[in-house]
């Protein structure tokens, strides 16, 4: 694959729809760094002793928790190095990444976040618990992000790339990706949506 050194690959998307997973094997293929918000979500989560939707729900009033995690896309912008970073608002930070959005089916996202041994702070006892909570959560971020922003994240103009993984695996989902980054690093047309 020939993508510049310095690129810099913004995944977002559903809950559940394989960002992480995704992420890693971008890197893996690139050489390029990860940087996961996610991650570090639950684990400011964790040591508020909060799940990932209480959080958010705070941070709807405590404005230190976003500027928290949103002061390290600022850092990234002026980094030469290339990144993949896999987090809900990095595309609106770097603004000159390459903007992917994975969409899942949320049952079966449901299905992978209750099956992710990682995910301490977002277990759930059934399907259709996962299911209302990570839609609300999804609105709660959606809300915020519009509101604090002017950041649409459902509005899919947004985005270089939009994949749906409900039926893909994480490898084939980044085959699509690096495609699509190399194409548009030479000029050349791809399938925006897939």
């Amino acid at each position: 694959m020939n993508i510049p050194p310095g690129t810099k690959i913004t995944i977002t998307g559903d809950l559940g729809s394989g960002k992480s997973a995704v992420s890693r094997i971008l890197c893996e293929r690139t050489g390029f760094e990860y940087v996961s918000t996610g991650r570090i979500q639950r684990q400011l989560a964790q040591e508020m002793g909060l799940d990932t939707l209480e959080m958010n729900r705070r941070a709807d009033t405590d404005p230190s928790i976003d500027q928290r995690i949103d002061g390290i896309f600022v850092d990234l912008g002026k980094d030469p190095k290339g990144y993949v970073v896999d987090s809900r608002m990095a595309w609106f930070f770097l603004p000159g990444s390459f903007k992917v959005f994975l969409q899942a089916d949320v049952t079966v996202a449901a299905g992978r976040i209750i099956s992710d041994p990682t995910r301490k702070s977002e277990e759930y006892e059934t399907i259709e618990e996962a299911v209302q909570k990570i839609l609300a959560r999804k609105q709660s971020e959606n809300d915020r992000f519009l509101s604090k922003y002017g950041a649409d994240c459902a509005d899919m103009n947004n985005f270089d790339l939009v994949v749906s993984t409900t039926q893909r695996s994480p490898e084939a989902v980044a085959e699509i990706i690096l495609k699509a980054v190399q194409a548009k690093a030479q000029g050349k047309p791809y399938e925006r949506l897939n």
